[in-house]
């Protein structure tokens, strides 16, 4: 037949085009594996303390960043440029410690593996085009993801850690989910 479209192949669709429902999907999928879950006491402990690690992380992180407003290169950025996701890393390591069930574990896995190393692409990006060689500068002395052991000497950001900014930034949600969330894994080990 003449005028007709051809069929589109059909492709799963990119982490960058996913990215949007990424946190729509991290609820699912974290859902998903708190079916699953079997915590044990130990389990509970450990990963209480690695989720607190990620979360420390995080909070000193979000007291530093101001967001499209400058390079932040002080504080916890000073060791790595994503200590957001690393401490978010840590954060999901703690609660599949907490959650003990490894082949669910695979499922939280393949979600941080889809999402995570395209946002942090995407992220360095968008501030290589705001602050142009500054960024540059600052990629060659602080490590993308794992961090440095000690901070990057050329930078000399003085800038200090801000409560308002972090409240701005609203890590307080982050806070509030792994309490519920490990609250929730130790409810499911005390009375199911």
């Amino acid at each position: 037949m003449t005028g007709e479209t051809p069929l589109r192949k059909w492709r799963l669709p990119t982490p960058a085009e996913l990215a949007p429902w990424r946190v729509r999907i991290g609820y699912a999928v974290a859902l998903l594996y708190a079916v699953f879950a079997d915590p044990s006491a130990p389990t509970l402990v450990l990963g209480s303390m690695v989720a607190a690690l990620g979360l420390l992380i995080r909070a000193a992180a979000a007291g530093y960043l101001r967001k499209n407003e400058r390079l932040t290169t002080a504080g916890p950025y000073a060791y790595t440029r994503n200590p957001l996701y690393f401490g978010s890393a840590l954060l999901a390591l703690g609660l599949l410690l907490t959650g003990n069930h490894w082949s669910a574990a695979l499922l939280v896995v393949a979600y941080v593996a889809m999402f995570y190393p395209a946002v942090i692409q995407f992220e360095a990006e968008h501030l290589r085009k705001l602050h142009g060689r500054a960024y540059d500068d600052y990629a060659a002395h602080v490590p993308l993801f794992f961090p440095r052991l000690t901070p990057a000497p050329a930078l000399a950001d003085d800038t200090a850690f801000s409560w308002e900014l972090y409240k701005a930034n609203r890590e307080q949600q982050a806070a509030i989910g792994a309490a519920v969330a490990i609250a929730l894994l130790a409810a499911k080990m005390l009375f199911l």
